[in-house]
């Protein structure tokens, strides 16, 4: 498949799958080794394809990062399985290969992926708050969240979560929080933040309850997601380090691949599964160019940002509960820590800062970032010790001076749903390429021997 001559390439066609039958086995180029791609290239390589993976790092699994620098794996990257049911393709690979999950939320849960009871708020005083006052606050915000969708119903055109809410204030100012409920709600605020990995001020208010998740609660992965990288990539052609440049689809003669280091790869079709990330910086060149409507989708969509600074102690001192939380006047100051202690048994906390707080944390050292998360363990737990060691990583990011360590998940930035329906690559999507080629290619078969 991989070739180095110097054939001219035709530009005139559209599309990227080749316009000749043949006999021969049929080739594949998948193009990035996160998990959307290994899935397509593992579907595709059951399916008697020849499959060549192009991952422009040096390792595979994209998004998911599983750290040993502990001692034991903490996942810096994907750590959670949101809907654990046969419906889900991920929960069947992880039940074969029998990981360990820790559930931390059914499906109804106002916190998303966490039952409020599994949680510990705290102010910056370090008294905790009482779990009545955190359960009362939970329905003003279940509260609120039902008023923006009457308010999206009013207006045509979007608006920021941030702004549906000063509305529903102005209506309902018996929802507004004062003292310590103020800042509880704040927090409520920031766990919704964290969600989407977005501050609240650029969450589309028509868009944002229109993800779809999959039964089955969800459930944190006890010894970390790399075993399920591992079975993927297993028996696949996966080429590290080619970072790929430009994608051409040659007319009567499939596609070509060429890498950075001009290195060329031929095939009859190709998978592109490289982050949006990568798609937004023009990093790979298509010829010809995209539609309209894909290169507009790519343009509009965005991603969100969210950090994960692991802290390794010696002992525990903190409550055994699942969240350690920060409440303060501004969902910007509020935070929270994932106690993996709680699950796993290591005297782990991850402080896990989202939106413009990421953002703003990317700008420190290792070092100093890993400071700022023990100032807001101390703030809420004055005899904290310090950690014997720390890892930090930025998990979901838009930032492009260096897109190739960023993952394709994103936020809803004020953008219209449709756009993701259009894009988002799934694990789901991913397999049904593969077999979208498979059908193609027999048909192409089935013409030339009519």
């Amino acid at each position: 498949m991989e070739s180095t001559s110097d054939q001219s390439i035709s530009e005139s066609s559209s599309g990227f799958l080749s316009d000749q039958p043949s006999c021969t086995k049929p080739s594949v180029i998948v193009i990035g080794a996160g998990i959307a791609g290994l899935a397509a290239a593992r579907a595709l390589q059951g399916a008697s394809f020849k499959v060549t993976l192009l991952e422009s790092r040096d390792r595979v699994g994209g998004r998911i990062l599983t750290d040993y620098s502990f001692g034991f794996p903490v996942d810096m990257g994907a750590s959670w399985l949101h809907g654990a049911s046969k419906d889900n393709p991920l929960a069947s690979l992880i039940a074969r290969l029998g990981l360990p999950l820790y559930r931390t939320s059914g499906d109804d849960s106002v916190l998303y992926d966490h039952d409020l009871e599994s949680y510990a708020l705290f102010d910056m005083e370090g008294l905790q708050i009482c779990q009545h006052l955190v359960a009362k606050v939970g329905e003003v915000f279940e509260a609120l969240l039902e008023e923006t969708k009457k308010v999206r119903e009013e207006f045509a055109e979007d608006m920021s979560v941030m702004k549906a809410f000063s509305i529903v204030m102005e209506r309902r100012p018996e929802l507004r929080q004062e003292g310590l409920a103020h800042k509880v709600l704040q927090w409520y605020l920031c766990r919704l933040e964290g969600w989407f990995a977005a501050d609240a001020d650029n969450i589309s208010v028509q868009s944002w309850d229109e993800e779809e998740l999959l039964e089955g609660g969800h459930g944190l992965m006890v010894r970390g997601y790399a075993p399920v990288v591992t079975s993927l990539a297993e028996g696949l052609d996966i080429r590290l380090s080619h970072r790929v440049r430009k994608v051409v689809r040659r007319r009567h003669h499939g596609v070509r691949v060429i890498t950075e280091d001009a290195k060329i790869f031929d095939a009859d079709a190709a998978v592109i599964a490289a982050p949006l990330g990568v798609l937004k910086a023009n990093l790979i060149k298509f010829e010809p160019r995209l539609p309209d409507w894909k290169e507009q989708a790519i343009a509009d969509l965005a991603v969100g940002n969210e950090n994960k600074i692991a802290l390794f102690f010696e002992t525990v001192f903190w409550p055994n509960v699942e969240f350690l939380g920060v409440v303060a006047p501004t969902s910007y100051s509020c935070s929270y820590f994932l106690n993996l202690h709680k699950a796993t048994g290591h005297p782990v906390l991850v402080y896990m800062p989202a939106g413009r707080l990421a953002n703003d944390i990317e700008h420190l050292s290792d070092e100093a970032a890993a400071s700022f998360a023990v100032l807001q363990l101390k703030r809420i737990l004055p005899n904290a010790t310090e950690p014997t060691k720390a890892r930090w990583a930025a998990i979901l990011t838009m930032q492009l001076e260096n897109p190739m360590i960023y993952m394709s998940v994103f936020a809803l930035l004020l953008k219209p749903f449709s756009l993701q329906e259009r894009l988002h690559v799934t694990i789901f999507q991913a397999q049904f390429m593969a077999l979208l080629l498979l059908g193609f290619w027999q048909l192409q078969n089935a013409a030339s021997n009519s």
